[in-house]
């Protein structure tokens, strides 16, 4: 069965998306930070990324939600740096410090493409991409032309500009958007991006109404739709509660939601006075009241691995 993806490349569709991402380089307003430089002069904004996109490592992963990894994994492309760079983010040394990753091609990513395929990886998950769609898309069509098949994954922030998820139009065809903060509060001190619940809110819809629900094959594969993350805050449950009951409501109940657990002090807020309430992991009773907040909601499509890990944190299993 052809991917979405590799039936829009091979409408010839593609050419021209490439093109226009590159020309927004020029006066760069790829994520709502805006920065406005010319990225095709070598000039770098928030982001630190110029003409190229760096890529700070790839490979098989399978600590991806399930209908992601399968038997194989998910062939995941780190990308390095990223446009809201979050102050406990648990990849701080690529989102913040990016200045020893690969500077690559685009014969370059298309090779890493075609190499996770031939691995066997079921699908190519770009990993916070925001800041390098244009070199993404011309990347690919390199990729489409030298055999690749498998789903694309965008696997994101959630700070994702408006016009840059319409340039995927077609291209992408599994959406995997984390949904962090609703009080804009939050957004503002712990990433120095107000703006980020509105603009998250927004992306979602769009991303829905290009793909729909997962979809996944008689394997539990994922082939197309929106999966959505949420990562659980210490001192957050309010702010998930209202986030889960926006993705209940506006954007389906159909929707795979994976409430994550996995927030430990990275990054700044490991060793930073102005963040004391993120110095301590998730408990057990804050993730089982998120699931109840979800049941509550109506959204019953959660990522079974999490389930799991509830069960182990509570000594069932």
């Amino acid at each position: 069965m052809l991917t979405g993806s590799r039936m829009f490349f091979e409408s010839n569709k593609l050419y021209d998306r490439a093109a226009r991402g590159i020309r927004l380089l020029e006066n760069c307003s790829l994520c709502p930070r805006n920065c406005g430089v010319n990225r095709l002069a070598g000039e770098k904004g928030y982001c630190a990324t110029g003409r190229q996109a760096k890529i700070a490592s790839w490979g098989a992963h399978f600590g991806e939600e399930q209908p992601l990894v399968g038997q194989h994994g998910s062939g995941t492309i780190f990308l390095a740096s990223c446009s809201l760079r979050c102050c406990f983010c648990q990849n701080y040394e690529i989102s913040h410090r990016p200045d020893d990753a690969l500077e690559a091609t685009p014969e370059q990513m298309a090779a890493i493409m075609l190499e996770l395929q031939q691995a066997g990886c079921h699908n190519i998950n770009f990993v916070t991409p925001s800041h390098v769609v244009p070199q993404i898309l011309e990347s690919l069509v390199i990729a489409f032309e030298s055999g690749l098949t498998i789903p694309l994954v965008y696997n994101s922030s959630g700070y994702d500009a408006a016009e840059t998820i319409n340039l995927l139009a077609g291209v992408i065809d599994i959406y995997l958007p984390d949904f962090k903060f609703w009080q804009p509060a939050s957004a503002d001190k712990y990433a120095d991006a107000p703006d980020y619940p509105k603009i998250a809110r927004n992306g979602l819809k769009i991303m829905h109404r290009q793909v729909g629900e997962l979809l996944v094959d008689e394997h539990g594969l994922a082939v197309s739709g929106l999966l959505i993350r949420h990562l659980l805050m210490p001192e957050g449950l309010e702010e998930t509660r209202q986030i889960l009951e926006y993705i209940a409501a506006e954007i389906s109940l159909d929707s795979f939601v994976n409430i994550m657990d996995q927030y430990r002090p990275c990054g700044l807020s490991s060793r930073c006075q102005n963040y004391p309430e993120l110095g301590r992991s998730i408990t057990a009773g804050e993730w089982q009241q998120a699931l109840l907040f979800a049941g509550e909601a109506g959204l019953t499509r959660l990522d079974r691995r999490d389930l799991g890990s509830l069960l182990r944190r509570l000594g069932i299993v």
